[in-house]
């Protein structure tokens, strides 16, 4: 798959938006500087604005939000591979305290994690703004693609099509 597609602006943000919503749970990394996995834990994106900002909902006292108060860089790995769907952010987090935000963000899946609802006293938001991103999006099932693989050994064809690029947000 060698077919590169950068998408700019408004395109990035709905491949992104079209991404995230498919994927929806990633790894979400902060404290970069350790390089090790130890800061990565799976969250579920809540919604891509139309600015292409990822939101996240997030305990106050956790360990995600103490890190970003200290570096506000971040990384993000979405993977579908049923889909072959990829996706990398890097981007600036921000914990924010909002009800109003909260309330429009709000989804009953979210009181999993929440008791109290939309009311919990230990409930904040992350704001990712995205600085760079790169996506792997291939065409077809994962079976479809493992048959054009192997018809692409036999051929010496590349069969199995899709896109990459970066989103220029």
């Amino acid at each position: 798959m060698n077919n590169t597609e950068n998408l700019i602006n408004k395109d990035a943000i709905d491949k992104l938006k079209s991404l995230v919503d498919d994927i929806v749970v990633c790894l979400f990394c902060t404290d970069l500087k350790t390089n090790d996995g130890s800061t990565c834990r799976p969250m579920s994106a809540i919604k891509v604005c139309d600015q292409g900002n990822i939101w996240f909902f997030s305990e106050k006292s956790s360990d995600k939000n103490k890190a970003i108060k200290v570096d506000k860089n971040v990384q993000l790995f979405f993977s579908h591979p049923t889909k072959g769907s990829y996706l990398i952010v890097n981007g600036e987090a921000e914990v924010i305290i909002d009800k109003t935000k909260i309330e429009e963000l709000w989804t009953p899946a979210a009181k999993i994690w929440f008791k109290e609802g939309k009311d919990d006293p230990n409930i904040s938001i992350i704001k990712v703004t995205p600085s760079t991103a790169f996506y792997w999006d291939t065409d077809g099932s994962k079976m479809i693609n493992f048959f054009k693989m192997v018809a692409s050994v036999v051929t010496g064809a590349d069969l199995v099509s899709g896109k990459q690029g970066d989103l220029i947000i």
